[in-house]
């Protein structure tokens, strides 16, 4: 309580001298220029008001040598005009309500700010020290009038921020109703701040999302010089950072753009190869921008509108060739009831009553009113002008002032006046002990605190037009925006297209909503392109140029077994092991299984070649079974020719094993079978040549050997030989047998599916049993082969041999080597050329005598020496 104590006392002392300091009982001597123009109601409580009317002002030279006088304006805006009847409009209709302040009368103070801060700052004052409008000479009790507790206003948000630091230490409450400034929810700086327009950060998250939403990664942004864009493009770059958005340049211009400033930044736009350019400053300045674009012909811009001149039909005449096509995130806009017929109720005999309507008329029907001189139009000019004739209405003429198609701005001042009203309304009716202060106090209004009106005004919920009015903890409302296409309507005009909307109060996935199809672009059908590089097609990744922005990179194509299944993806997926990358490299496919197949080439090859060598056997068997009897056959130990005969048939078919998928089972028959059979044919082989061997040893005298190797000991030997490797293999098998495995290598596309032996000691212990026996079997070949016999096996023993180990010991090496399906096709081509190898080298000589050369198929060829 002691501090709002304090705060009525400094109050009382900012007001009460600025009111007047009387010399006598009939005269008033006010401190400094008095405020002579503005809109006026008495009431109980009187509402302040602040709005841009005149803008751009004339640049004079100040010599300090008398007063300078006041500064004129180029520019009368009949859009804020409209502005301020919304104003009176909104408490006139509160004035007449009954559930609404049925028992207070609201007034009005409404002064121009000129958009200029150090005319703000002086009528903020006026507004809140009650200075009227008077006539010298007139007593301090004729003039006075009530101070203003609260102000509407102002436009601009750097404006509303010097009006804040002047006046919010006495907390008296501003409501902006187009201020957006992020900045001015700060309550520590501003704590008597409150606004019926959206703060900029919603407008950036959504300004953001555009871009986002039509991918464009390189935009331009500029800004005039004031807090206004400073903020805007500071939450725009720190909330485009979420979406890869790259600003191409960042500019600053003066609010007067002098020829210097205006060249640096055409040089800067010219230069860039952004086509997207968002502006944040005022309509007034983006007209020089504009005049200068069209001069130099830079017409490829897709400008995007920040919300201050979002809707502004001030610049469509002149630029509707540069603008076609523009975007940008406007206020929800209202239909407010009757106001049409408010704002066109004028005719020359009621607006001499106020100057600003006088001016406006002058301008609108370029006519003179009583004389007067429009403060915005040369003198001459204004003096030439005709007077009007009473007969002029605004339902002839199109202006900004009467155009209700697109209440936005005004739809804010209505519901300021609302929000204040609401707030009164709410304090008038407070019940003690439940009201907002200590111990539940309540707010009066017979004596009006600005402070107290501020809290009601933070604490209000209202509806009107059927939108229901709340505000956060900042004092700004929900956010909710209409995304607007400035498109050419058929006469010609603009036409302001809503084609979505942006509302904060929903999910961040749906909080903005467009409809393309509605849109008209600047440069075509289709949305413009607008980044720093190339999108990356699938395929490849982004590769980021040193010392450039994020957006600026090389495409770089995906490494071997790597891929990108994404539009400027930054890295590549690598595929798993069971996967490989298409030809495109954006989709990982099955990696084909690789094994030695049936149906390929080399699979019918070798399963050709393996087939005919087992049919060329049981051939040679089927012979060796009809010529059984003859001299050759008989001669050559015939049962061990049969054996070798048989598993030379299996060792050709083992062959067709090893084609085929390998699976467990047939890998584990493949090499057992592969082990076994040549096992029994080197064995038998062994046991030929040692019967020839030690037969002609028998027929030393004395000698008996032969009994140790008859047919009974001959079919011993070869089982005993063979049953070795068996037991080889069934150690094999038990403890680390042959599986199939898929390998899988990352830069390959393929799965090799082979027969891993499983045990290495097993797989060359089979082998190398089989040389031990083929060593033997040469060996004992080599001793027989020059025992004189017509017939003597063992030179061709001995041949095969030979055959048998450059077949095998070129396979080690070359299967050590290999991978794949071509391993698997070395391995067959050994057997095969080996079994072959003692085919044809055993077998064939004894075919070819009996077969082509009968007449040596005789015992008595048989027995020469």
């Amino acid at each position: 309580m002691a501090h709002h104590a304090c705060l009525l006392t400094f109050w009382l002392f900012l007001i009460m001298p600025m009111w007047c300091l009387s010399t006598n009982k009939n005269e008033c001597i006010y401190q400094g220029e008095e405020g002579s123009q503005s809109f006026y109601q008495d009431g109980d409580v009187i509402l302040g008001g602040l709005f841009p009317l005149h803008y751009s002002p004339v640049p004079t030279e100040r010599f300090f040598q008398s007063k300078p006088a006041a500064t004129e304006y180029k520019d009368f805006s009949s859009r804020a005009l409209r502005w301020m009847r919304t104003m009176t409009f909104a408490v006139a209709e509160i004035n007449q309500r009954q559930d609404l302040l049925p028992k207070l009368s609201l007034g009005y103070h409404i002064h121009d700010s000129c958009d200029d801060i150090p005319v703000s700052v002086k009528r903020s004052l006026l507004l809140v020290n009650g200075q009227p409008e008077k006539e010298r000479g007139a007593s301090c009790a004729d003039v006075r009038r009530q101070p203003s507790p609260v102000i509407v206003g102002d436009a601009s948000s750097g404006v509303s921020m010097a009006v804040l630091r002047t006046l919010g230490s006495f907390q008296i409450p501003l409501v902006s109703y187009f201020a957006s400034c992020s900045c001015l929810s700060n309550k520590k700086e501003f704590p008597s701040f409150m606004r019926t327009m959206p703060s900029d950060e919603f407008q950036i998250k959504a300004l953001a999302k555009l871009v986002h939403y039509f991918q464009w990664s390189w935009v331009g942004l500029i800004g005039a010089d004031s807090d206004y864009a400073r903020f805007a493009i500071q939450l725009f770059l720190k909330e485009s950072v979420r979406y890869n958005v790259c600003p191409a340049y960042v500019h600053f211009y003066p609010v007067i753009l002098s020829k210097e400033a205006l060249r640096e930044l055409m040089n800067i736009i010219r230069d860039s190869t952004a086509t997207v350019i968002l502006n944040f400053s005022s309509e007034s300045t983006l007209q020089t921008i504009l005049q200068e674009c069209r001069r130099q012909n830079i017409t490829n811009l897709q400008w995007i509108a920040s919300e201050a001149w979002a809707t502004s039909n001030a610049l469509w005449g002149d630029f509707s060739d540069l603008l076609q096509g523009t975007l940008g995130f406007a206020i929800r806009k209202g239909e407010i009831p009757s106001l049409y017929r408010y704002l066109t109720l004028l005719n020359t005999s009621n607006i001499q009553t106020s100057h600003f309507l006088s001016e406006f008329w002058e301008d609108t029907f370029n006519c003179r009113v009583n004389g007067s001189l429009n403060t915005h139009i040369h003198r001459q000019e204004a003096l030439n002008r005709v007077a009007c004739t009473g007969r002029e209405s605004l339902d002839d003429v199109y202006t900004l002032y009467s155009d209700v198609s697109q209440l936005r701005v005004s739809y804010n001042v209505y519901k300021a006046v609302y929000l204040i009203a609401h707030a009164l309304h709410d304090m008038s009716t407070c019940v003690p002990g439940q009201g907002p202060f200590h111990n539940g106090t309540c707010g009066s209004l017979k004596y009006l605190l600005p402070w107290q009106l501020l809290s009601y005004m933070k604490r209000a919920n209202f509806t009107t037009l059927g939108e229901d009015v709340s505000f956060d903890e900042h004092g700004d409302p929900i956010a909710s925006y209409d995304l607007m296409s400035w498109q050419v309507a058929s006469d010609g005009s603009l036409q302001l297209v809503k084609v979505g909307f942006y509302d904060a109060s929903l999910k961040d996935e749906t909080n903005l909503v467009i409809n393309d199809s509605v849109i008209m672009w600047h440069s075509g059908n289709k949305a413009p392109v607008s980044v720093c590089s190339q999108s990356c097609l699938p395929g490849s990744r982004k590769a980021r140029r040193k010392g450039e922005p994020i957006c600026c990179f090389d495409c770089i194509p995906c490494a071997e077994g790597e891929i990108s299944n994404e539009t400027d993806s930054n890295d590549c997926l690598r595929c798993s092991r069971e996967m490989w990358p298409n030809q495109a490299r954006d989709q990982c496919l099955p990696k084909v299984l690789e094994y030695l197949s049936f149906w390929e080439p080399l699979g019918i090859v070798l399963w050709v070649v393996s087939t005919i060598g087992a049919c060329l056997t049981v051939a040679v068997l089927c012979v060796f079974v009809m010529y059984r009897n003859t001299p050759v056959i008989r001669g050559n130990n015939m049962e061990l020719s049969f054996m070798l005969l048989l598993f030379l048939c299996v060792c050709f078919l083992i062959g067709l094993t090893f084609i085929g998928k390998p699976t467990d089972w047939r890998c584990q028959i493949r090499y057992t079978a592969f082990g076994i059979s040549f096992a029994l044919c080197i064995a038998c082989i062994l046991a030929k040549t040692t019967v020839v061997l030690m037969a002609f040893r028998a027929t030393l005298p004395g000698s008996d050997v032969m009994k140790w190797f008859g047919p009974a000991k001959q079919r011993f030997s070869v089982i005993f030989c063979s049953c070795i490797q068996a037991l080889v293999c069934i150690i094999w098998l038990t403890t680390k047998p042959p599986f199939a495995a898929n390998r899988t290598q990352f830069l390959s596309a393929t799965i090799i599916v082979e027969c891993d032996v499983g045990s290495e000691i097993g797989f060359w212990c089979v082998l190398g049993y089989i040389g031990l026996l083929a060593c033997t079997c040469f060996l004992t070949a080599f001793l027989a082969r020059k025992l004189p016999d017509n017939f003597n096996e063992a030179k061709c023993i001995t041949f095969s041999m030979v055959i048998f180990f450059a077949v095998w010991i070129t396979f080690i090496p070359v299967y050590v080597s290999t991978r794949g399906k071509y391993m698997v096709a070395v391995h067959v081509f050994a057997i095969l050329a080996s079994a072959f190898g003692l085919l044809l080298c055993i077998f064939a000589p004894k075919c070819y005598v009996v077969l082509l050369r009968p007449e040596k198929n005789i015992r008595k060829n048989m027995m020469k020496k």
